[in-house]
């Protein structure tokens, strides 16, 4: 598991409204995520087309993020 280590800001009535995290932290989450989101791309394929591979997989990803703004 991640061992995240959040530093919280808080507004004037001490209510928590933002998280800063260290950027290794948060890379660490963003991988997750990214993961997660292939796999689920992966498992929701046409069942017609044949499965990528593994590395295929990850070279149509990178093509996704390069297409978003």
């Amino acid at each position: 598991m991640l061992d995240i280590k959040p530093q919280y800001i808080v507004s004037d009535d001490n209510e928590p409204v933002s998280v800063i995290l260290d950027i290794k932290t948060f890379h660490k989450i963003e991988a997750v995520i990214e993961d997660y989101g292939l796999d689920r791309f992966m498992d929701e394929a046409d069942d017609d087309e044949p499965p990528l591979s593994l590395s295929e997989a990850h070279e149509y990803y990178a093509t996704l993020k390069k297409m978003q703004p």
